[in-house]
């Protein structure tokens, strides 16, 4: 296998609000894809309304910077497990990962989920201990934390010889040592440069390119993402797809470009082995499809993603108010969201009634359902949706369920009523850690059914203080019912004018 020393393809994995994406805001500037007098937003990479709003990375995203010789394709990965979809497809096309860790609050979570995805496919790791100038921070034991973790997840001692940077992303800071002046982020790239190893590839075979994304434009249709896995491509190829049956069909490419910052460039010259392309104006191609030359066509294997483990039927809205929120609300609008949101999230899949009037949406989590929800809402869709049910698989004739490693961080005042809350869930305390600074992390494996609707009772309980996250675990015989509510529910069936008086004697 031959190497393209002059591409170094990376993803960045870090739990929510450990600071990803004001590093790579960083590395553009550093790097000089901006002008110094140009107005940059902060956190330019989460471009969706709804990810600047909750701080969080929603769908994977693609970037390039320069420095030196090389060009460093940057992936912006999701830290959520249930936006695992949009994580295993960017790992597909690096190299190699940024691992960044916040100093004070350690590896959590999500951190594992991905780090266990990116160890399973043996990329390069770099390690980054962010927030280094924080009061609380802890850098040797976090450290320590780490390596404990890559531990648990079954880390050759090749991949356990990573090595370490410490970071003040907000600063655009890293430095090798935490007694060193830090003064830019030279350091990090040096690092990528020396540690990554750019993206192998076969001499001998043909250009061949596996889509990992889709995306839509306005000017140029569909767009298909992926890295160039053999040979080369230019823009005069005839070109074919090889779809999931195996089935060759010619494609009318409309333009080929690259990543140039946070923008596309249109090539002219030819693409080689290793680089991240967009081919523009295909009619179909789905995620999964091999996209090849027409007289040497080879297919590549198709991605596999995590099964979903929540549903929720979604269906026109037939309340008495309805009609008065969106201007969407025709059921076959309804399906052809739904069926575009499908076509670009593989982690999502569908199911339709046979009377064609409901849609059952399945997912890896609530938070994957909910953004879907209110990113629809906001579109202007009125729609109904059902409660989220847990999917349950038959294994050797008996009940399985999905199970949920929960990760809590809370004030010690609020261990005993959370502790007793899961406890009723069926949930089973595996750990507990006290720091001595007043705050507890506790670790529970808890069915995933257990979850639906106790983070605003868990909010409500820590007096909005607490921290909740959680992995898909692995699934388990079916641990017994438990009450779903404690108390009943009012329903107004018309429109009208309630008075409190009465509402008062019906409660």
């Amino acid at each position: 296998m031959q190497r393209n020393n002059s591409i170094r393809n990376i993803a960045i994995i870090a739990h929510v609000d450990h600071g990803k994406t004001t590093l790579v805001d960083h590395l553009f500037r550093q790097s000089g894809m901006f002008r110094d007098n140009e107005e940059v937003a902060e956190r330019v990479m989460d471009s969706m309304e709804l990810e600047r709003e909750r701080g969080i990375t929603i769908a994977a995203k693609n970037c390039s910077v320069s420095w030196g010789e090389i060009k460093i394709n940057i992936l912006d990965t999701p830290g959520h497990a249930d936006f695992g979809g949009e994580v295993e497809r960017a790992l597909m096309m690096v190299d190699g990962v940024i691992l960044l860790v916040d100093a004070a609050e350690g590896p959590l979570p999500q951190t594992r989920f991905v780090l266990g995805k990116a160890l399973e496919r043996d990329l390069a790791m770099i390690v980054v201990l962010n927030k280094i100038d924080r009061s609380d921070a802890r850098p040797k034991e976090v450290l320590d934390e780490i390596y404990n973790l890559f531990i648990d997840l079954d880390a050759s001692e090749e991949q356990l010889d990573f090595p370490v940077l410490y970071a003040i992303a907000r600063d655009g800071i890293a430095k090798r040592s935490l007694e060193e002046e830090g003064q830019n982020l030279r350091p990090l790239l040096e690092t990528i440069d020396q540690h990554i190893p750019g993206p192998g590839f076969d001499a001998g075979e043909p250009f061949q390119m596996l889509v990992a994304n889709i995306s839509y434009s306005d000017y140029l249709g569909r767009l298909a993402i992926g890295r160039v896995s053999n040979g080369s491509v230019g823009p005069g190829d005839q070109l074919a797809r090889i779809d999931l049956e195996g089935d060759v069909l010619p494609l009318k490419v409309g333009a080929i470009q690259v990543y140039s910052g946070i923008q596309l460039e249109r090539i002219q010259e030819r693409i080689q082995a290793g680089d991240i392309i967009i081919i523009s104006g295909l009619d179909q191609v789905e995620i999964g499809d091999t996209i090849c030359t027409i007289q040497a066509p080879k297919a590549l294997r198709r991605i596999v993603v995590d099964e979903p483990t929540v549903a929720m039927r979604f269906s026109a809205n037939t309340s008495p108010l309805a009609g008065q929120e969106g201007k969407l609300v025709q059921p076959q609008k309804i399906a052809e969201r739904l069926r575009k949101e499908a076509l670009y999230n593989v982690a999502l899949q569908l199911e339709e009634s046979t009377a064609g009037d409901s849609f059952l949406v399945k997912g890896r989590g609530e938070l994957q359902l909910a953004i879907l929800i209110e990113t629809m809402r906001r579109e202007g869709f009125e729609l109904t949706v059902g409660r989220p049910q847990v999917l349950f698989k038959d294994v050797d004739g008996s009940q399985h369920e999905p199970i949920e490693h929960v990760c809590i961080d809370c004030d010690e005042d609020f261990v005993g009523v959370v502790t007793e809350k899961l406890s009723l869930r069926k949930g089973r305390m595996v750990n507990l850690v006290n720091h001595g600074s007043g705050r507890v992390r506790l670790e529970f494996s808890v069915p995933s059914r257990g979850l639906i609707g106790f983070r605003n009772e868990f909010l409500t309980d820590t007096k909005g203080t607490g921290m909740l996250n959680g992995y898909l675990e692995g699934y388990e015989p079916y641990r017994g019912d438990f009450p779903s509510r404690t108390t009943g529910s009012l329903v107004a069936d018309r429109a009208g004018n309630a008075i409190p008086y009465a509402l008062f004697n019906l409660e």
